[in-house]
């Protein structure tokens, strides 16, 4: 009897997560099923593009990050907690920070980006991120501390006026109301420089109700515990601040350098457009940390939509090289984006389709509930959505 391949994923986000899901799903023959192991430093899987909502308490952190354990539940994937220190090709396998070592028939690259934090003097040390569970917990912890203080006004700086930077900043800004004093910090001469006209016009609507005030072509110098330095056309202003959040750019993981893997000058891993590391056909990457050139795009978006889409392709893939099937190449189908701009706000364009305000706001939560990783889960997060007004009219009733 011969044993069954084995698939190991490294990163338990979009990309890797969805890939296993999509491989559990697929029609094996009897006998050919893999072995799928998932591996993740941390224990919980992260919607990323609900994460916003924990700033303002709409949604908790059971619903935007289950855990794995939950998720994989009733399924044959097997999950460990932990991070890959080597790769070794000719072996096949690879070696865990703990020492465990695992043998594998094909390789799954999911492994993400970071943001830096290195570029400004204070960053790592004053400023919070915003693209974990983690992160928005800082983030709430800080802002709860300061809400319960004496201060008359908390002023929050948040730097990069990306997607993030925008989506946090009205949230933010809803939180804390005629308390707060939000400012939007760009290096650049517009905010949302890679978004569709109707979206950015409705950010900018949506940032000037807030009174979030908006500083363009500004850098920053240095960032302390209770203060930020601004370059404004040569000229260095220190401003007080309570809270600064960081969330300019993507920076791959260091780890990446030691896999002995193709790299692009980003270092990212160069995958051909079956989305197999370059003169490696049985490892596989995808996600942020991939390089791959589609040929209708130029370069692909960092974004969940992306990783969501190549989940698909990489596991039909990694069925067919196992079962002497064609394998397809990627193509990446833009479908849009959406933006949350506050409370009961959001924006989206695609497909022919703009919407703005209320209605973009609910359209926009019932496609992340399709999109959330399992039926189980969903069900969940759209009960407690559904019954969630009732519970609160009954507190208000009773108090």
């Amino acid at each position: 009897m011969t044993s069954v391949p084995h698939i190991c994923i490294l990163g338990g986000g979009f990309g890797g997560l969805y890939t296993a899901l999509r491989l559990h799903q697929l029609a094996w023959e009897p006998g050919q099923k893999p072995a799928i192991t998932l591996i993740d430093r941390q224990p919980n899987f992260v919607f990323t593009p609900l994460l916003y909502e924990l700033i303002t308490g709409e949604m908790q952190g059971w619903e935007i990050a289950p855990p794995f354990a939950e998720l994989l539940k009733g399924t044959d994937i097997r999950f460990i907690q932990g991070s890959v220190s080597k790769i070794d090709k000719v072996q096949k396998s690879i070696a865990l920070a703990d020492g465990t070592e695992l043998g594998f028939d094909r390789l799954v690259l999911a492994l993400g980006c970071e943001t830096p934090s290195e570029s400004v003097p204070g960053v790592t040390e004053s400023a919070i991120p915003f693209r974990s569970l983690e992160d928005a917990y800082r983030l709430d912890a800080k802002l709860r501390h300061l809400e319960t203080a004496s201060a008359e006004r908390i002023r929050v700086a948040i730097v990069g006026a990306g997607y993030c930077g925008v989506e946090v900043a009205c949230k933010v800004a809803d939180r804390l109301k005629e308390r707060g004093r939000v400012r939007l910090i760009q290096s650049r001469d517009t905010i949302l420089p890679n978004a569709p006209a109707f979206n950015r016009n409705a950010a900018l609507k949506a940032l000037e109700q807030r009174g979030v005030w908006v500083d363009l072509e500004t850098n920053v110098a240095e960032i302390t515990a209770d203060s930020i330095g601004l370059i404004y056309k040569g000229q260095t202003d220190t401003i007080p601040v309570e809270v600064v959040m960081w969330t300019v750019g993507n920076q791959v993981s260091p780890a990446i350098d030691g896999f002995g893997l193709p790299l692009d000058a980003q270092g990212k891993i160069i995958v051909t457009e079956l989305l197999q590391v370059k003169d490696n056909p049985d490892i596989f990457a995808l996600g942020d940390a991939a390089a791959i050139v589609d040929a209708d795009v130029a370069v692909m978006p960092t974004t969940a939509q992306v990783a969501f889409q190549q989940s698909d392709f990489v596991a039909w893939n990694i069925w067919s090289s196992l079962t002497d099937r064609p394998l397809l190449p990627f193509r990446y189908t833009n479908l849009g984006e959406m933006m949350v701009l506050g409370d009961d706000n959001a924006v989206l364009s695609g497909l022919g389709i703009q919407l703005d305000g209320p209605l973009a706001y609910l359209t926009r939560r019932l496609v992340y509930l399709y999109r959330l990783p399992t039926l189980e889960h969903q069900l969940k997060v759209g009960f407690n959505w559904l019954t969630q007004p009732l519970v609160k009219l009954l507190s208000t009733v009773k108090s």
